[in-house]
This record gives structure tokens, sequence and C-alpha cells, in this order.
């Protein structure tokens, strides 16, 4: 009776760990996009920063509501699983939408809406989109 206790604990955290490098590894790649979206590459007197995008607000209301009250960006990306074997094999999709409006405003863009395991499921095929922000 351990024993399945046991393989099942393993296999529960094996899981929350795949969905937080899933979730990690996400972010990274919304830090890159804002980085490349912003025309000086974000400045101002502290590190910028990437906030998950609410899926009926704008950025320029997510950023307004920190302290790092700029918006530079609204981004979304989708990345691919799995390891690309040529170099005209797409990795992942993206686009900026602009600050001052929703968007798209598909929840299933909302990663604070999203399931913990989306980021990581095959069945997952939705962007998901960040507001980049910064302190002006």
């Amino acid at each position: 009776a351990i024993v399945p206790v046991i393989c099942e604990a393993v296999v529960s955290t094996q899981s929350t760990g795949e969905q937080d490098l899933g979730w990690q590894a996400q972010h990274a790649a919304a830090a890159a996009a804002c980085r490349g979206s912003t025309p000086t590459g974000g400045h101002g007197p502290y590190g910028n920063r990437v906030f998950a995008k609410e899926n009926t607000r704008s950025c320029d209301s997510i950023c307004a509501d920190t302290i790092f009250s700029a918006c530079d960006a609204d981004i979304s990306l989708q990345g691919f699983p799995g390891k690309v074997t040529s170099y005209t094999e797409p990795v992942g999709n993206y686009y900026n939408y602009g600050c001052t409006t929703p968007g798209n405003s598909n929840v299933l863009f909302d990663e604070v809406k999203a399931a913990g395991d989306a980021v990581v499921t095959e069945a997952n095929h939705w962007y998901y989109r960040y507001c980049c922000c910064r302190k002006p």
C-alpha cells in the first residue's frame, strides 16, 4: 500500500515541477518579447516588468495599477513543444497588440484564468498575453 502512495506523490511532484518549468519558460519568453518590442529595449530607473494580461483590459490599464505605470507593449506569444530539426521549422508565434485596447479578448489567452497544466498540455494551442510595463 505504501508503494502506490509514494508513486502517486512522485508523479504529482513531477507534474507540478513540469508545470512550473513550463510557466517559467513562458515568462522568460514574455520578458524577451517585451525587451524586443520596445524602441529603446526598455528604460527607466528600475528593471522593467512583465505582467499577465487580463483578457478584458488594456495594458495601459494594467500597468497603471502598478508602480510600473508606463506601458511599452501588449504582446502575445505561443511556443511550440519539442526540439526542431531544421532551420525553417517555426518554434512559436507572437503578436504586439499595442497598449491602448484590450485587443483579442479570448479568455483562453489569459494566463491567470488558465489551468495550471495548460502550458504543458499538448491540447493547448493558445497564445498567452502579457503587458510590458516600466516605471517612468
